[in-house]
């Protein structure tokens, strides 16, 4: 072999090393940054709260645990509030929603309150992944509201076991492609509230807020980064060709109450399925080659939504696996 070829691949391997190192530091600085701030303890009071026993209030309690906050959803807590599924994200993560009969033994009124506003643990923690950024908006009465009602949610004797943030998970943390720990994405001193339920389109914004956790800051939907082929992608929910276009309000009204036989226009995967049809078929015709060969359309991974005050509307992580507890 010639002294310049080898020279060459002397080069390029080093270069390569240099490269893996730099990729083995940069994850590794990222892992610690993620661990630090989760043990990291926030000076955010515990606030009072009144709990209440009127059949009114107890009633908004648990409207609002099983919509707004997803309390009682199988991916979350479950029905019984006693664990949810779990959830598999591949080298990302792997989420289990605890068992909160369990939880709420050793945690008082004001400590569920601050948990369910700045995502903050009884030990003054972050807690992991639950979805707080998307509902820390509920105004006090509410969230007393959700404290009364799971104080009357029957005690259920199972153990959860705890979820497991990843490597790659940590990483996108940081990046702020996902929210795991949810204390660092929330600003504690913001303390926007909406000013009660309303059938209005500022409250409407407030409340599609949980409809950014999967479908992005700008609901166009994509791959969730990271996330296993056999996760579902969320849809385009903008009032584009590929997303809800032909959409009237009675249609979507008909989908969100669980209705979809009533829904005249077609889902936003099957506009997708078009326009990628269309896009295919073009591309085929350019290069000249098969229909069938030309590659389906490939859409950009979204950024999941953390919860800031400039989103709000202007009105008004050796293997580095580590287990959190509750």
């Amino acid at each position: 072999m010639k002294s310049w070829v080898k020279a060459a691949l002397k080069g390029a391997g080093g270069l390569l090393a240099v490269g893996v190192v730099g990729i083995v530091g940069y994850v590794s600085v990222q892992v610690r940054a993620f661990d630090a701030n989760m043990a990291e303890v926030y000076d955010v009071p515990v606030p009072v709260v009144v709990r209440s026993s009127d059949a009114a209030v107890l009633a908004r309690g648990k409207h609002l645990a099983e919509s707004v906050a997803a309390c009682t959803s199988s991916s979350c807590h479950g029905e019984q509030l006693s664990g949810g599924t779990t959830i598999e994200m591949g080298p990302v993560a792997t989420i289990r929603g605890p068992n909160v009969t369990k939880i709420l033994l050793d945690y008082s009124d004001g400590d569920l309150a601050r948990l369910l506003h700045h995502g903050i643990k009884r030990d003054g923690r972050s807690v992991t992944f639950m979805p707080v950024q998307d509902y820390a908006w509920l105004p006090d009465d509410d969230v007393a509201a959700i404290v009364s009602y799971v104080r009357t949610v029957p005690l259920v004797d199972t153990t959860s076991e705890p979820t497991v943030i990843k490597t790659l998970g940590k990483v996108l943390d940081r990046k702020d492609k996902i929210v795991f720990d949810v204390a660092r994405h929330i600003d504690h001193a913001a303390g926007i509230r909406a000013k009660g339920a309303t059938p209005t389109v500022e409250y409407g914004q407030f409340l599609a807020m949980g409809c950014q956790g999967c479908h992005g800051e700008r609901f166009s939907g994509g791959p969730l980064p990271g996330a296993p082929s056999s996760m579902a992608i969320p849809l385009n929910l903008t009032p584009h060709e590929t997303g809800l276009k032909n959409w009237s309000f009675d249609d979507q009204q008909a989908s969100q109450r669980g209705r979809a036989e009533e829904r005249k226009a077609p889902r936003p995967a099957d506009a997708v399925r078009g326009v990628q049809k269309v896009r295919r078929c073009r591309a085929a015709r350019a290069l000249g080659i098969p229909e069938e060969c030309a590659s389906a359309l490939v859409r950009k991974p979204m950024r999941l939504h953390a919860f800031r005050p400039d989103r709000i509307p202007r009105f008004a992580r050796t293997p580095q696996v580590q287990e959190y507890a509750p």
